[in-house]
């Protein structure tokens, strides 16, 4: 039971700081979105962030910043096993399933839900 109160209040810190940053400083969703990749990137390079999922939950690894965490973790793993090229195999497949998976679920949303126009 802990942990989804941690779940939920690490989850909802993110995204207050989103929103604050969205209101506060009058940042667009793409500025945000792209703030909290390049967060979690930097905060997963400094081996910060796995401890964070580790405590959270899925309230650290839902949020966009834990995108940024995978396509370093990605990177730095593969560099390990195959040096310099790993860097760019690493990203990809560590994140071919969840891109592979939101294109795939949202082409199925397009045929099924018609947008008003």
């Amino acid at each position: 039971m802990q942990s989804y109160i941690w779940a939920f209040l690490i989850g909802g810190l993110i995204c207050a700081i989103g929103q604050i940053l969205m209101d506060g400083f009058k940042l667009t969703p793409a500025h945000t979105m792209c703030t909290f990749v390049v967060l979690g990137a930097i905060l997963g390079g400094l081996g910060l962030y796995e401890p964070l999922i580790k405590f959270a939950g899925a309230g650290a690894s839902v949020p966009i910043s834990s995108f940024g965490y995978s396509l370093v973790r990605g990177a730095l793993l593969e560099a390990e096993k195959t040096g310099i090229v790993g860097v760019l195999t690493g990203i990809f497949e560590i994140t071919s399933a969840g891109i592979s998976s939101a294109i795939i679920f949202g082409f199925i949303s397009s045929l099924i839900f018609r947008p008003k126009g």
